[in-house]
């Protein structure tokens, strides 16, 4: 994996990325916070060594470097996803290459559904915390030490200091703004009822098909993590039906109430 890290590094610094300060991963109709990067660099996945394509509708497809906010930042306009027939060492390669380049943090933003009754779609959370329901890990397999600890510790995968930060930058606001647990699943199908009822009895406040794999990844790089979810409909059983159509028109509805909290609490980091 170093070999190709270096390989997909030399290639990224070459059209024009240097250092990073922080890394973004943007999910499902929340990609358009990158086109607000100043002097932008883009750079297609299809152009990059080692890189997967992505194949959801509402992803670009492309990492975008520039300043956001004050900081230098490499986001990713879409992501990879287990579901899509990669491995879990694929997904979260994207962020072995930001703490290659030398990022200190990621924010990572989805999609999902709502699990916690007192949640409406539209709603943004804070994730405090995460359950992996993938049944993988993309730390299976041999480890590097000069990458990250073979056991890495997982008790604060999402940095307090952040989660308080975003919590004032809301509350200034008057945004309204969730907190809670976020469980992943492996997808592609949606989840059934009984797996909500699961998923709410075992303390989870939404469900969703992405984000943990990347934040396992990230702490065992070293990295400080925010996490903030788009609440876009209510999980199976709360609601009359699912469809990805419905989550991209429910981000499209909040993006900008979005958009304004990712940039002021990436300001105040």
């Amino acid at each position: 994996m170093t070999e190709q890290i270096n390989q997909t590094l030399e290639f990224i610094k070459n059209a024009g990325v240097k250092d990073i300060d922080f890394g973004l991963i943007l999910g499902s109709g929340l990609g358009e916070l990158a086109d607000e990067i100043t002097e932008p660099i883009k750079i297609s996945y299809n152009d990059i060594p080692h890189f997967p394509v992505s194949t959801v509708v509402g992803h670009a497809g492309q990492l975008v470097y520039g300043e956001l906010s004050g900081k230098k930042v490499l986001a990713m306009q879409g992501r990879f996803h287990y579901y899509e027939g990669h491995s879990m060492q694929t997904v979260t390669y994207p962020v072995r290459v930001m703490a290659a380049l030398g990022a200190h943090s990621l924010i990572v933003t989805n999609a999902c559904g709502g699990v916690n009754e007192s949640f409406a779609p539209g709603d943004l959370m804070l994730i405090t915390d995460q359950i992996n329901f993938t049944g993988d890990n993309p730390l299976i397999g041999a480890n590097d030490e000069k990458i990250g600890p073979r056991f890495p510790d997982m008790s604060n995968a999402y940095t307090l200091e952040y989660r308080e930060t975003a919590k004032k930058i809301a509350e200034k606001r008057q945004l309204h703004l969730q907190e809670g647990v976020y469980m992943g699943f492996s997808g592609p199908t949606y989840e059934t009822p009984a797996e909500i009822r699961f998923a709410r009895i075992v303390g989870a406040d939404a469900v969703g098909m992405s984000t943990v794999p990347e934040v396992i990844v990230a702490v065992h790089s070293g990295l400080k993590v925010l996490g903030i979810s788009c609440i876009t409909n209510l999980a199976a059983g709360m609601q009359a039906s699912l469809n990805h159509e419905e989550v991209v028109e429910t981000t499209n509805r909040v993006k900008a109430e979005f958009k304004s909290l990712v940039k002021e609490t990436l300001a105040a980091l």
